[in-house]
């Protein structure tokens, strides 16, 4: 047996290697033990999967093994997204189980666990589910695997939180590059279903994902960015492998950074939806969310880095919208888990109900918070995790770094740094699952950014 670990996202590991058949078996069996324990034998489980290499034959064999102890399984009749798998898990009063290793590289394939409340599973509910490992199951009664097709209710869904006929006002046109990924079929099918034209960019599924990564960043976006290029007046979106997280680039070709479109979106939501609330984000997010609220005058409320710790705020606190830096956002009335699908669409409404390019709402940004931030982060190897605990205590008592003094301390995730210029911050974090170090940095300008990583180094 490997040593199955839960991370802010499930259970991933690579193919063929550490999550094999015994593994899958074991993870199955440690969620239907979960499940019977705490919600009952009669408790529907319902199972998707993406395009990633035996997604398909791993989720059937879970299926199977779950169908042999008496659950009834709603299995997904083709390829799908996270955020639908979520959102039924809602709708349908059931837990989810998905495979998909979300952005990581093809050869890998995980196990999210979805509890029916449609977010990530709390450390709480994985740790219970890894205890279970290796615990004995029984069969409890007869039960039914049955193909059901879980889009109906999402799109329905979606129906009444985006307005398709805003869309067709749009100033700019649509490049959507479904990158090999579950989106296909979906994202487009909903522009397609309400008549809006768009162009495309690897419509097909694809488990090595055309030999790049499932991650829409603009290392992995150039032919998309390319062909906005190309186009005048063009916007081009993207998913992950999964489409819980989003790409976006500007008519310019310019990557949207997620702390642009949450920032930008926390403006639409209130303004055009009227949505009342404050704002989650995690703590290695930008300024220029808490810029935005403090001009709208909401609360922010900051999380550990991960959407599991946005997603149990968003249930607790029901914000306007909740968001992470690396492309994760839901907003209030959808599910507290990230869905790119929607966060693409919401951009697409913001621009149309301004009449407005996306370029011109950036501007529109920087204009009203007076400045413009950027981002960057090292990652520090170490020898051994041993490493991290010292480090993290000794920047906990600095006082400042280089010239930069420091104004304030947080230490919810690792330690983070708040300096006296209002405009900079720089974040410790231990990665979780290795030894190493994220360390993330934020100004107003790119000199300051330099000026820290070289004290760092």
């Amino acid at each position: 047996m490997a040593n199955i670990k839960f991370g802010t996202d499930g259970w991933r590991a690579i193919v063929g290697k550490d999550f094999n058949q015994e593994n899958v078996t074991l993870v199955t069996n440690a969620i239907g033990k979960y499940v019977f324990e705490n919600f009952g034998p009669d408790k529907k489980i319902i199972i998707g999967y993406d395009p990633r290499n035996m997604a398909k034959e791993f989720s059937l064999q879970t299926a199977k093994i779950l169908c042999d102890l008496g659950f009834t399984i709603l299995y997904s009749e083709e390829i799908i997204p996270t955020p639908v798998l979520a959102y039924n898990a809602k709708h349908l009063n059931a837990c989810a189980i998905m495979f998909t290793a979300s952005h990581n590289p093809p050869e890998y394939l995980g196990i999210k666990f979805i509890p029916d409340y449609a977010g990530p599973a709390t450390s709480d509910i994985t740790n219970e589910i890894i205890a279970n490992i290796n615990a004995p199951t029984k069969k409890f009664k007869q039960g039914e695997i049955i193909q059901y097709n879980f889009k109906p209710a999402y799109y329905e869904h979606i129906e009444n939180l985006i307005n398709f006929e805003k869309l067709k006002n749009l100033k700019s046109k649509i490049i959507f590059d479904g990158l090999y990924a579950a989106s296909i079929g979906y994202f487009d099918e909903l522009l397609t279903k309400h008549k809006i034209p768009y162009q495309s960019l690897h419509m097909y599924h694809d488990p090595n994902f055309g030999g790049g990564m499932p991650e829409p960043k603009p290392k992995y976006l150039q032919e998309l960015i390319k062909t906005v290029k190309e186009n005048n007046n063009t916007v081009g979106l993207a998913n992950d492998g999964d489409s819980d997280r989003f790409g976006i680039i500007n008519e310019n070709g310019e990557y949207v950074s997620p702390n642009e479109i949450i920032a930008i979106l926390l403006m639409h939501l209130k303004k055009h939806k009227h949505l009342e609330g404050g704002v989650v984000k995690t703590v290695g997010a930008s300024l220029l969310i808490n810029k935005i609220a403090e001009l709208l005058n909401i609360e922010v409320i900051e999380t550990a880095v991960g959407f599991k710790h946005v997603g149990e705020a968003m249930r607790k606190f029901n914000p306007i919208i909740g968001g992470e830096e690396s492309g994760g956002l839901s907003i209030q009335g959808h599910i507290p888990e990230k869905d790119g699908i929607l966060a693409n669409l919401l951009i697409l409404e913001a621009m149309a109900c301004e009449n407005k390019s996306l370029t011109e709402l950036q501007n529109d940004l920087y204009a009203i918070v007076k400045c413009k931030f950027y981002n960057d982060r090292i990652d520090k190897h170490l020898d051994n995790t041993d490493e991290i605990k010292p480090i993290i205590e000794k920047y906990k008592l600095k006082k400042e770094i280089g010239q930069f003094k420091i104004k304030d301390i947080d230490t919810k995730d690792g330690v983070k740094l708040y300096f006296e210029d209002d405009t900079s911050w720089m974040l410790i974090r231990p990665s979780g699952t290795e030894p190493l170090l994220r360390i993330y940095f934020e100004s107003d300008s790119t000199e300051k950014i330099e000026q820290l990583k070289s004290y760092i180094k």
